[in-house]
C-alpha cells in the first residue's frame, strides 16, 4: 500500500511540475508512515516537507498543488487531508484492503518473503560459547536471536550461513584440562588443592569419571602436563556435544562449526600477523606486537603478540574475520554478549586495515537475561538446585516458548523471562497467545468441513461482505507483514516479528470474540474462513521465521 500511495505522490509531483506549479523536477527521499491516531488517517507522509527548500515555497503550499494533481476517483483513495505545516494524510478506500488476502493465498508460505537481499552471501556466526561448560540461558537467548535473524535474511533473499566459531584454544581449555585432571586425581583417592580459577561445577567430576571408565588409572602413569593435555581435549568434545544436543533440542543447526586450533594449524593467524607487520600496521614495543587500531576508530592500540611470544584472542580473531571474507562471505554478522561492547571497534579496526568496508561487519550485542519463577529471582549457581542451563529450561517449558519469549523484547533491553509464566495456558503467556490463535482457527476450518464446506476460495464477487471495523483492521495488520519483515531484515530485529505476532494475535481474538466465522449467511461465511484461513496462514509464516511451531491442536 506504501508504494503504490509512493507511485501516487510522484505522479502528481511530475504533473505539477509539467505545468510549472513546481520549480524542480527533484523529489527527494521521503517517508510514509501509519499515524498513532486514526484521525490522521491510514498513512501519512512528509512528502510536501522535504520539498520546500528545493521547490522555495512553503510545505502547506506544496502539500495543496500536490493533492490537487491527485484523482481520488477510481482510486485506493477515499480522502485526503492536509495537516498542520504540510503533512498530508491519506484515508485508504476499506475495499481496498482485500486485495491483500489474495496475495496471501497467492504466495502462501513465501508472503511477505523478497529480493532486497539480492543473494549477497551472509555468515550469521552466534552461541559460540567456549567449550568449558553447558550452556546457560543468555546462550539461549543469543541463539534464539542469531537463529531467528538467520531466518529472516534467508526469507528475504540472502544467501545465509550459520557459524560456530569453537574457541577450543588457549588458556581457558587449559584451564579446563587441567580443572578435570585434578578432579580425576580426587577419584583415586589423591587429596589435591582445587585451585579458584579452575571450573568448579559438578559437570567437572562428571567427565573426570568417565575418563576414569575409559582410561582407568593410566593417566597417573604419564607426565602431567600430557595428561592435562589429554583432558583438556577429552572435557572440550565432550562438552561440544552436549552443546550440539542442546541447540538441537532447541531448534538450532549450525551449517559450520569452525575451531579456533585450526586457525593455528593451518597457519592462518601467524599469516595474517605477518600481513599486518608487513604493511606497518603492526608494530612492535616493548618485546610486544601491536596492532594500530586507534587509528581506526579504536581508544588505543592493542597487543596482538604478548612480550612472552604467545597471542592474544585478538591475534586469532583477527585472522579468524579475515578468513570469513577470504571465504566469499560478503557481510559479517556476529551475535556477542553485551559484555563484549568495548571489543567491537578493535575488531572493525583489523576489518578495515584489511581493505574491507565497516559497515560489512555488524556486532548484535545480547543483553542479560534474568531468570525468575513466580516473579521472584532464581539463584543462578550450580549449587543452588535451581535451573541455570538452557537445557534445564527447555525441558521445563519447551523449545517454542523460550525462543518465542526471548525475542519478545529488543535485544538491547534487559529481559525478565518467569518460568512459571512460559507454562502458562493463557492469555498471559505470549507465545501460547499466538499459538492459540492458529489452533482455534484449525479448529474453525475443521468445523466448516463438518458442515461441507470442502473449499475455501477467493469471492471477487462478494468478499466486499468483509467490511465490519475488526474485519479491516484485521486486512490492514495483514498487509503490514512484508514491510514488518523486510525491516526486521534490514535493522537487523527479530523482535519487530514478535510483536507483529501479537498484534494480529490480539486483533484476532478481539473479532472472533465480537463477530461470528460460521453464521447461517453462507456468503459472509465463506469470505470470514477466508479471511481467519489467511490470518493462520501468516501466522505459521511469522512463527516459522521465529523458529517457533505452529500447532493445529492445542
Amino acid at each position: 500500500m506504501k508504494n503504490i500511495l509512493s507511485d501516487i505522490l510522484l505522479s502528481a509531483a511530475k504533473k505539477a511540475f509539467d505545468k510549472q506549479k513546481l520549480t524542480s523536477s527533484d523529489f527527494p527521499a521521503f517517508g510514509i508512515e501509519e499515524p498513532k491516531l486514526s484521525t490522521h488517517g491510514d498513512f501519512s507522509t512528509n512528502f510536501a516537507m522535504v520539498m520546500a527548500s528545493l521547490q522555495k515555497m512553503p510545505p502547506r503550499k506544496i502539500a495543496e498543488i500536490i493533492t490537487g494533481e491527485i484523482e481520488i476517483a477510481g482510486s485506493i483513495i477515499d480522502k485526503i487531508e492536509i495537516a498542520g505545516p504540510g503533512f498530508i494524510n491519506f484515508f485508504v478506500s476499506p475495499c481496498s484492503w482485500h486485495s491483500v488476502l489474495y496475495k496471501i493465498y497467492e504466495k502462501d508460505e513465501n508472503f511477505g518473503s523478497s529480493n532486497i537481499g539480492k543473494n549477497i552471501k551472509v555468515q550469521v556466526e552466534f552461541v559460540s560459547a567456549n567449550p568449558t561448560g553447558p550452556l546457560h540461558v543468555g546462550h539461549g537467548r543469543g541463539a534464539a536471536v542469531g537463529d531467528s535473524m538467520a531466518n529472516i535474511l534467508s526469507f528475504c533473499g540472502y544467501d545465509v550461513q550459520r557459524e560456530y566459531y569453537i574457541n577450543d584454544s588457549g588458556r581457558q581449555i587449559n584451564t579446563l584440562g587441567r580443572s578435570v585432571f585434578l578432579r580425576y586425581r580426587e577419584l583415586y583417592e589423591e587429596k589435591v588443592g582445587f585451585p579458584q580459577d579452575c571450573y568448579q561445577g559438578d559437570y567437572i567430576r562428571d567427565i573426570a569419571l568417565k575418563i576414569k571408565n575409559e582410561k582407568q588409572s593410566d593417566l597417573l602413569d604419564v607426565p602431567e602436563e600430557k595428561a592435562v593435555i589429554f583432558c583438556a581435549r577429552f572435557a572440550a568434545a565432550d562438552i561440544l556435544a552436549g552443546i550440539k544436543n542442546d541447540l538441537e533440542l532447541f531448534g538450532v543447526k549450525f551449517d559450520n562449526w569452525y575451531s579456533e586450533q585450526f586457525l593455528f594449524d593451518s597457519g592462518k593467524v601467524n599469516s595474517a600477523i605477518e600481513a599486518f607487520k608487513n604493511k606497518n600496521i603492526i608494530y612492535e614495543k616493548d618485546g610486544a606486537f601491536w596492532f594500530k587500531t586507534s587509528e581506526y576508530g579504536d581508544e588505543k592500540d592493542r597487543v596482538t603478540i604478548r612480550n612472552n611470544g604467545l597471542t592474544t584472542y585478538f591475534a586469532s580473531d583477527i585472522a579468524y574475520h579475515m578468513d570469513k571474507f577470504n571465504r566469499g562471505f560478503e557481510r559479517i554478522i556476529d551475535v556477542w554478549g553485551a559484555d563484549h561492547h568495548g571489543y567491537i571497534q578493535r575488531i572493525c579496526a583489523s576489518i578495515e586495515a584489511s581493505g574491507r568496508k565497516k559497515d560489512q561487519f555488524h556486532v548484535i550485542l545480547i543483553q542479560l537475561v534474568n531468570l525468575l519463577r513466580n516473579g521472584e529471582p532464581v539463584a543462578m549457581s550450580t549449587r543452588s538446585g535451581e535451573f541455570i542451563t538452557l537445557e534445564d529450561v527447555v525441558k521445563e517449558v519447551g523449545a517454542d516458548a523460550a525462543r518465542f519469549i526471548f525475542l519478545t523484547r529488543h535485544y538491547e533491553s534487559h529481559l525478565d523471562f518467569d518460568l512459571e509464566l512460559a507454562k502458562k495456558k493463557s492469555n498471559e503467556n505470549p507465545v501460547y497467545y499466538v499459538q492459540y490463535v492458529h489452533a482455534r482457527i484449525s479448529s474453525i476450518i475443521r468445523k466448516a468441513d463438518e458442515l461441507g464446506i470442502k473449499e475455501i476460495k477467493w469471492d471477487d464477487k462478494n468478499i466486499s461482505v468483509l467490511q465490519e471495523g475488526e474485519e479491516i483492521q484485521i486486512l490492514k495488520i495483514l498487509s503490514a507483514y512484508p514491510e514488518v519483515v523486510r525491516s526486521s531484515a534490514e535493522l537487523l530485529e527479530p523482535h519487530r516479528i514478535t510483536y507483529y505476532l501479537m498484534n494480529l494475535a490480539a486483533s484476532f481474538h478481539s473479532y472472533y470474540n465480537k463477530h461470528r466465522i460460521l453464521s447461517d449467511n453462507p456468503i459472509i461465511t465463506i469470505n470470514r474462513l477466508f479471511l481467519v484461513l489467511a490470518i493462520k496462514k501468516v501466522i505459521k509464516n511469522g512463527l516459522k521465521l521465529l523458529g517457533v511451531s505452529a500447532p493445529e491442536i492445542m
